[in-house]
């Protein structure tokens, strides 16, 4: 048997041979660079450190109204958002529906958004529909610098890149925003700092804006205060709230995504980990829901009794922040509030905590506390700072605080389609909405297009719909063809 098995070792060196086994390594590595996945954008492949915004550069139409990190960044960007398509087909289905009528033909659409090659479809579709569009980044770590080349190269007033400055961030709203000979119609945002900015710099382009779009808790909070104190001039779509954002963006996309943004920056094990989710809306349910399906241990805080009770019966210890802060291993704040997490609670965490934000403003922690002499930051890699106490205790702060899935990896493109169709149609809607509809007020989706919106994603499922029979449905009290859930659901 021993003769045997030293043969069968001889047999199999024959095929992996020295030269067979660096020829495949090097294979490899040639196809990593070929496909220039989502996760090979997030590393600092910048061959130099000049800003773009003191680079001349121009796409082969030798157009430069744009601003990215390297134009020449464009080939591999085009596939990254050919590789989104392929997993948003609502989007795709709309641009072919409705490319004929032209539904926003004369629209001039600013945005501020993510730039992912997510996005960059949801873009290519207005531009599809007929808009203009000129767009910026809603965060500075979040944009793929590949798709912005994409985009300006396919002809997008795109000013964006990774890891812009404060000063940065504000200059690209303002070159969206600012045009000679070019004004916005229609406002897409994200986090309400592209309304903000018009609202503070530009107030008369409001007399020429339809409508504005919204899609974070924290930019519908902005508009609710607007109305509230009667400074809102034109009507807003509150898209955060519709059913199709709310119920899959915000719980199932960050239920898969809060796991990717925590391993590849740390590589940490949840099995046995302390971890405290505080908030427990939509996003913070996604977050608990993964994080338990590890063996995490998860306590919760919140301040709506709704929502904690809804924790409890989930099986999750509601507590405040304070009774486990010197315990916790993981602290992870979804509140769209400010100062969550305090320079006491930070003061009390124990050595090698991690602590990361998942909601869209970058106020929930707050760092700005940490920017003292008696404190020293170590960066340890992308987006990973240790920062370090007098005494040697260290916390581990990822995105300096920022949202977590779109600043660190990336998020499943599947469940974003959801939400850039819903944007699409909320665009749709109030730039063709005969005078009067509606007012100087914030608006939910109207819950007939949420429910298209869903029907278009149900292909992907080879998923059938019953229908009601007439008997059923004036039974119910309904239309056969829906609406089928009331507006307040």
């Amino acid at each position: 048997q021993q003769i045997q098995f030293a043969d069968d070792m001889q047999e199999f060196t024959k095929f992996p041979t020295k030269t067979g086994r660096r020829s495949l390594s090097r294979s490899i590595s040639q196809s990593s660079t070929d496909s220039y996945s989502s996760a090979a954008s997030y590393t600092d492949s910048s061959d130099d450190e000049v800003s773009p915004r003191e680079k001349q550069q121009t796409n082969s139409k030798g157009s430069s109204n744009f601003c990215v990190k390297n134009i020449k960044q464009a080939e591999f960007g085009r596939r990254e958002i050919e590789i989104a398509e392929q997993d948003m087909s609502a989007l795709i289905s709309l641009r072919k529906r409705a490319q004929g009528e032209k539904p926003l033909a004369g629209a001039k659409i600013v945005g501020c958004t993510h730039i992912t090659a997510q996005t960059a479809v949801l873009i290519e579709t207005l531009c599809a529909l007929g808009a203009q569009c000129r767009w910026s980044a809603c965060n500075i770590y979040s944009t793929q610098n590949e798709v912005a080349a994409a985009l300006a190269e396919a002809g997008v007033a795109v000013f964006a890149w990774k890891g812009e400055s404060e000063d940065d961030f504000w200059w690209c709203i303002d070159r969206c925003v600012n045009v000679d000979g070019w004004q916005a119609n229609m406002i897409l945002d994200d986090g309400g700092d592209l309304t903000h900015w018009v609202y503070k710099k530009y107030p008369n382009i409001f007399k020429k804006i339809r409508g504005i779009v919204e899609e974070s808790v924290t930019g519908v909070h902005r508009l609710y205060q607007l109305s509230k104190a009667g400074k809102l001039c034109v009507p807003a779509m509150n898209v955060n709230d519709s059913v199709t954002k709310q119920k899959f963006d915000n719980l199932y996309c960050c239920r898969e995504s809060i796991l990717d943004g925590l391993k590849r920056t740390t590589d940490v094990m949840f099995g046995g980990k302390q971890v405290v989710v505080c908030g427990y809306g939509e996003v913070g349910k996604g977050c608990c829901a993964a994080l338990k399906a590890l063996g995490a241990i998860v306590y919760v805080t919140e301040i709506d009794p709704i929502c904690a009770l809804q924790a409890c019966m989930d099986g999750f210890r509601v507590v405040k922040l304070s009774e486990v802060i010197r315990q916790v291993d993981v602290v992870i704040t979804c509140t769209g509030n400010k100062n969550v997490v305090t320079r006491e609670h930070l003061d009390r965490m124990k050595n090698s905590c991690i602590v990361c934000n998942m909601g869209h403003s970058n106020t929930e922690i707050d760092v700005t506390s940490l920017r003292t002499p008696e404190l020293t930051w170590e960066r340890v890699r992308s987006q990973v700072d240790h920062v370090i106490w007098p005494d040697g205790k260290r916390v581990v702060l990822l995105a300096e605080g920022r949202l977590l899935n779109l600043s660190c990896s990336t998020v499943p493109t599947f469940v974003l389609s959801i939400t850039a169709t819903t944007q699409a149609l909320a665009l749709i809607e109030l730039y063709n909405a005969p005078e009067g509809r509606y007012k100087q007020d914030v608006y939910l989706l109207p819950k007939k297009m949420d429910e298209y919106v869903a029907s278009l994603h149900l292909p992907s499922f080879d998923a059938h719909l019953t229908e009601l029979t007439d008997d059923q449905a004036k039974y119910l009290g309904l239309n056969k063809n829906g609406p089928f859930k009331p507006n307040y659901y």
